[in-house]
């Protein structure tokens, strides 16, 4: 569970850097619940217990997060659409 937090952190990413490019900012409507999702199972991977390094788990936390934060703002500074 924790490889698949990152990896959708991963991928959160990658479309937040998609929808930076001009006329591809609407691209965001996507991304954005897309990042919430990989958020919410990074945090269930986080907080299971076992003696497992937790590391990819916090990988997929902060890069979601990033990609939610950033992704937001871009929708703003492009209008929704731009």
């Amino acid at each position: 569970m924790r490889t698949i937090a990152l990896i959708l952190g991963i991928l959160s990413i990658f479309g937040m850097l998609l929808g930076f490019i001009p006329c591809l900012g609407a691209f965001n409507w996507i991304n954005i619940p897309f990042a919430l999702i990989g958020l919410v199972v990074s945090i269930v991977a986080h907080g299971k217990e076992d003696g497992t390094s937790k590391s990819n788990a916090m990988a997929g936390i902060i890069m979601c997060s990033i990609a939610m934060v950033l992704g937001f703002a871009r929708l703003i500074v492009g209008g929704g659409i731009f």
